[in-house]
C-alpha cells in the first residue's frame, strides 16, 4: 500500500490527494467500482504465536447516567485492574452484536467505521505491575475480546520511554489497515481511515469517563516513534500490502491527577524499546490484493513529525439539562448502530435538536479534551423537520474565529438570523429558508438518507490556511475532529430515541456551493445525518460475545 513519494512539499503532496479523491457529479473518485468479493479483507487482525489473555466479557458494574461521560460529575476513579480495562475495552473498540441474513453474519462495533470495514487497531501499553503482568504491548482482539501480547519490555526500558506516569496511568494507541477500506473505497479511503480514528478516538474517551479516567493524544510524539513503540515498522510480520499505519498515541490517567508531559524518547530508548521480546505473526487479510499508490504517497506526506506542542485550549464549561429519566451510559454506548434508512416523516422538537447541537460544541471534559488543537471544523445544517423550527439551510459555527471567516466568504443572500427558542449561547444561524430536502440528497450522492432525516449536515473544515500554519501532518487531525463530532452525533441521537449515521460519500464542492464557498479555504470532510430509523425485519441480532 505503500506508495513512492513523489518530489514535492508534502503539502503540496496531500492537496493533489485531496482534489484528486473528490467525487463530481460526473465522475467519482477512482475505485474499483465493484466488490471483489474473492479478496474481501478479514475484518479482524490476530497475532499468530502471541500469548493471548481473554478479558472479563462482563463486568459487575454500578449504572451510570449517561450525561456523566462528559462532565465526569461524581465519578471517582477506579484502579487500572483486570476488570476496569476489560470494561474500558467493551465499551470503546469491542463487539456490540452481531448481524445475519440467511447465511451471512457480521459483526457490529462500538467505534463505527466507514462501510462496516473496520480498518482501526487498538493497541494497549501497559507498565511495570499491571494486572496482565510485565510491562509490554498488547494488541486488542475485537473479536474475542482478548488482549494479545506482542511484546515484553523491560522495566528499565519502559521508564526510559514513558517517564513519570503518574499511578494508575497507562497508554492506548490506535493504527489503520489502509487495505481494508482501499479494498472498496479505493483512492478515497485514506479518507475514511482518518474518519475512523476519530470515532474511536471519541468512544475511547467516553468509555474511559466510566472508570473515572481521562484520556488525551500526545502530540510530541511522531509517527516514527510510534512506529517502533507498535512494532510496525519491524520487518517481519506483516504483508507489505496489509501493514498498519500508525495513527496517534494516548495517555490515559485517573481525572483527580495532573497529566503529565509525555516527550517523544530519545534514539536510544527507542532502540532499547525495538530490542524488547516480541512475539507474533500477523494474520494475511487477503488473498490478493489491488494497488492504490496515491495512498501510500499521501500517508508518507502526513507522517507527523517530533516535537509538536498541544495547543492551548479554553473550552468553556456549557451547562446541558440531562436527560430524564436518564440513559445508562453502558447500554448507550453498546446500542449505537448505524441507520441505513429513514422514514422520511417523523419529526423531532426544537428542545431536542437544541441539545444535539450543545452537545457537539467544543466543551470543557470530553470528549473535546482528547483532542490537542482548536476547532477547525463548522457544520452547515440542512433542516428538514424540527418542530417550531423553519426548514432551511443553517451554519453552527464552533468557534468565532470560524464564524468571521464564514461570514466574510458566504454568499450575500445569506440571512444570518437568529432563530427564536434557541439559546443565546449556541451560535446557531437560519441561512436560507426553504424546502432543502432536495439540496440535501443532491450533495450527499443523491442519497436518500440524507433528506429523510429530521436534518443532515456537512462538516466544513478550515482546511489549506490550517493546513499551511500546522503543517501536512495536520490533515490527519481534521478528519479526527469530523469523526470525534460524528461519535457525539450517534450517541445524542440514541439518546433521542433517534438514530444516525455517517455519509461518506457526497459532492465536495457542491456542498460547499449551497452557501456560496469556494476555493480551499474550507472543505467539506464528512456528512452526517439524524432520523427515526426504518428497521429491516430480514436482519436478525445476535449478541456480542454470546451473551
Amino acid at each position: 500500500m505503500r506508495g513512492v513519494t513523489r518530489p514535492s512539499d508534502p503539502l503540496d503532496t496531500v492537496l493533489a490527494y485531496h482534489e484528486a479523491t473528490r467525487h463530481h457529479y460526473d465522475r467519482y473518485a477512482n475505485s474499483l467500482g465493484y466488490l471483489d468479493w474473492a479478496t474481501q479483507p478479514d475484518p479482524f487482525r490476530r497475532f499468530a504465536g502471541s500469548e493471548r489473555q481473554f478479558l472479563p466479557r462482563t463486568v459487575a458494574r454500578s449504572p451510570l447516567a449517561y450525561d456523566r461521560l462528559f462532565d465526569g460529575a461524581g465519578i471517582v476513579a477506579e484502579p487500572c485492574t483486570r476488570d476496569s480495562l476489560a470494561d474500558f475495552l467493551r465499551h470503546a473498540l469491542a463487539v456490540s452484536a452481531w448481524k445475519r441474513f440467511q447465511h451471512s453474519r457480521w459483526a457490529l462495533r462500538v467505534n463505527p467505521s466507514s462501510g462496516n470495514l473496520h480498518p482501526t487497531e487498538g493497541y494497549l501499553l501497559l507498565p511495570p505491575g499491571n494486572p496482565l503482568g510485565e510491562a509490554g504491548l498488547f494488541h486488542y482482539v475485537a473479536a474475542d475480546h482478548a488482549l494479545e501480547r506482542r511484546a515484553v519490555v523491560a522495566p528499565e526500558t519502559w521508564r526510559r520511554v514513558f517517564p513519570d506516569l503518574p499511578v494508575g496511568a497507562f497508554l492506548v494507541a490506535l493504527s489503520s489497515i489502509l487495505w481494508r477500506e482501499a479494498w472498496k473505497y479505493g483512492e478515497r479511503s485514506f479518507r475514511y481511515c482518518q474518519h475512523d480514528v476519530g470515532h474511536a478516538l471519541a468512544a475511547l474517551r467516553l468509555s474511559a469517563s466510566l472508570a473515572g479516567w481521562r484520556l488525551q493524544i500526545c502530540p510530541e510524539w511522531s509517527h516514527a516513534a510510534l512506529a517502533t513503540v507498535l512494532g510496525l515498522d519491524r520487518p517481519d510480520g506483516f504483508l507489505p500490502e496489509e501493514r498498519e499505519e500508525p495513527e496517534l498515541l494516548a495517555l490515559v490517567w485517573p481525572a483527580a491527577v495532573d497529566r503529565p508531559r509525555l516527550p517523544e524518547p530519545d534514539p536510544a530508548a527507542l532502540a532499547a524499546w525495538r530490542g524488547s521480546a516480541w512475539s507474533g505473526t500477523a494474520n494475511r487479510l487477503s488473498q490478493d490484493h489491488h494497488e492504490w499508490p496515491i495512498l501510500g504517497e499521501v500517508a508518507d506526506a502526513t507522517q507527523k513529525p517530533a516535537g509538536i506542542a498541544a495547543e492551548p485550549l479554553a473550552h468553556p464549561a456549557r451547562p446541558i439539562a440531562d436527560l430524564v429519566p436518564a440513559p445508562d451510559a453502558r447500554r448507550l454506548l453498546q446500542q449505537r448502530r448505524s441507520a441505513v434508512a429513514m422514514d422520511g416523516r417523523s419529526s423531532t422538537s426544537l428542545v431536542r435538536f437544541v441539545r444535539l447541537l450543545q452537545r457537539v460544541m467544543p466543551a470543557a471534559g470530553a470528549p473535546w479534551d482528547a483532542l490537542h488543537s482548536a476547532p477547525q471544523v463548522h457544520l452547515l445544517l440542512f433542516v428538514h423537520r424540527v418542530d417550531g423550527l423553519v426548514p432551511g439551510v443553517y451554519l453552527l459555527p464552533r468557534s468565532a474565529e470560524g464564524e468571521a471567516r464564514l461570514r466574510a466568504l458566504a454568499r450575500p443572500d445569506c440571512r444570518w438570523q437568529r432563530p427564536d427558542g434557541v439559546p443565546a449561547d449556541l451560535p446557531l444561524w437560519l441561512l436560507l429558508p426553504g424546502d432543502c430536502r432536495s439540496v440535501a440528497r443532491n450533495v450527499s450522492c443523491a442519497q436518500d438518507i440524507a433528506g429523510d432525516g429530521f436534518f443532515s449536515l456537512g462538516m466544513l473544515a478550515h482546511f489549506e490556511p490550517a493546513l499551511r500554519a500546522r503543517g501536512a501532518w495536520f490533515y490527519r487531525n481534521l478528519f479526527w475532529e469530523t469523526g470525534v463530532i460524528g461519535q457525539v452525533l450517534y450517541l445524542e441521537a440514541e439518546a433521542l430515541g433517534a438514530r444516525g449515521t455517517g455519509i461518506g460519500c457526497f459532492f465536495d464542492e457542491p456542498a460547499l456551493q449551497v452557501v456560496g464557498l469556494s476555493g480551499l479555504e474550507f472543505r467539506s470532510l464528512y456528512h452526517f445525518t439524524v432520523g427515526m430509523p426504518v428497521e429491516d425485519p430480514r436482519l436478525t441480532t445476535e449478541p456480542g460475545y454470546g451473551g
